[in-house]
């Protein structure tokens, strides 16, 4: 009896370190590709000098499709990445680490920066795409570059790409803020159709949006059913609520028979109907960056904006669109009278995150912070605590960073 424990125990912990080694960072448990095999970096560093893979506790439940819990963890980055731990940004929130492993770095050629929008892919990875039209994949773990796919538009001329999001059958939605724009791609990158705009949204002058000010987000509801887009600022002629702050509008679509697996294609389109737009209250001063979608139809809300001499100024929001008023018909916010907006609750500013030592190349009040503006959901830990990838976009400036953060999110509420 004796003997036959210890083998079970032997074969329990076996397996346990094989469990944690295939699903740290809600990878899948049989991962497709190996990052570490295709990750080689011709010309650059990317990968080669640090690492973001999260650090498993020793003992931690690890479940296919969650992210380790690394309340415990120990850290094992070098220079260009710190963290092993939970670092208090605010009761809601903790930075587990960040990493500067990809800044100014190419692979097979392709510069690794410009990074605008983050998404979880199917495979387990993590799907980045640049303002230079470049669809980028990250390992799931290493979170180093492992293939490139370059976007066109109808005319084959590149798109200013700014949100993302995948479809549970693979298909890549890609925002544009030059029109603005939402395409659908295949996963070769090939252009599927893309998706109506309200004539309202467009860029001055066929509509009343503000230049660079646009579908600066993109988010698909997890199952695959409500896509959102957020504007990055107002309209021209809307107005303020009753607290003064800035009405920016978000737009969402519903897709024909959501549910899991492919969508049917239609030629020349993409299989999404416009759906309601509500009003969202932006921070003065801030723009909305990029949003996340959470299973029960709220939204997380990174609002980011910048200051000479200052630095940047990044705050998580938790909003609740559920009961807002759709305001695609009202010509002009608030029209005279009080908007029923999403709900919005402050998370955590960024600013108050620990610095972990990290290096800003212009000022900042926060060296950690930088013009960041990608965010996904990568996971629960097993606390049910949400895990969240951020990057910033360093528009290929000296004075900037491509950086990647770690979060742990307690969102709260339901």
């Amino acid at each position: 009896m004796r003997v036959r424990s210890a083998v079970v125990r032997i074969t329990a912990a076996v397996l346990a370190v094989g469990c944690m080694a295939a699903c740290a960072d809600g990878a899948p448990a049989a991962p497709t590709t190996s990052d570490s095999a295709r990750a080689t970096v011709p010309g650059g560093t990317a990968g080669g000098a640090g690492t973001s893979a999260a650090s498993v506790r020793a003992g931690a439940p690890c479940t296919a499709g969650k992210c380790t819990d690394n309340s415990h963890a120990s850290g094992n980055e070098n220079r260009q990445g710190t963290g092993g731990g939970r670092h208090a940004c605010s009761p809601s929130v903790s930075l587990d680490r960040y990493s500067d492993a990809l800044d100014k770095t190419t692979f097979q050629g392709t510069f690794v920066g410009n990074l605008s929008a983050l998404a979880r892919d199917t495979d387990g990875s993590i799907a980045a795409v640049s303002d230079r039209s470049v669809l980028i994949g990250l390992g799931g773990r290493t979170h180093r570059p492992v293939r490139t796919t370059e976007l066109a538009d109808e005319k084959g001329a590149a798109l200013d790409a700014e949100g993302l999001a995948v479809e549970p059958g693979g298909a890549y939605l890609v925002s544009s803020e030059t029109e603005p724009s939402v395409r659908r791609y295949d996963r070769s990158g090939a252009l599927l159709g893309r998706l109506p705009v309200p004539d309202a949204l467009r860029v001055a002058p066929a509509g009343r949006a503000q230049g660079n000010q646009t579908f600066e987000g993109l988010a698909l509801r997890p199952g695959g059913g409500t896509l959102t887009a957020s504007m990055e600022g107002p309209l021209t002629g809307d107005g303020k609520d009753t607290a003064g702050r800035p009405l920016l509008r978000f737009q969402t679509w519903q897709r024909y028979g959501a549910r899991p697996g492919p969508a049917p294609y239609r030629s020349g389109s993409a299989p999404y109907r416009l759906g309601k737009q509500y009003a969202y209250p932006g921070d003065a001063g801030l723009g909305v960056s990029e949003i996340a979608a959470l299973a029960d139809g709220r939204l997380l809300v990174l609002e980011r904006g910048f200051t000479a001499g200052v630095g940047n100024t990044v705050r998580l929001y938790l909003a609740d669109p559920r009961r807002a008023a759709d305001v695609s018909g009202v010509t002009k916010l608030p029209d005279g009278k009080a908007v029923r907006a999403a709900h919005k609750k402050l998370l955590a500013d960024l600013g108050a995150c620990p610095s972990l030592g990290a290096p800003a190349h212009q000022p900042q009040t926060n060296p950690l912070l930088d013009n960041i503006e990608g965010m996904t959901v990568t996971g629960r830990t097993p606390g049910g605590r949400l895990c969240l990838l951020l990057v910033s976009d360093d528009n290929e400036s000296p004075k900037q960073i491509t950086r990647l953060y770690e979060l742990t999110v307690r969102p709260g509420g339901h």
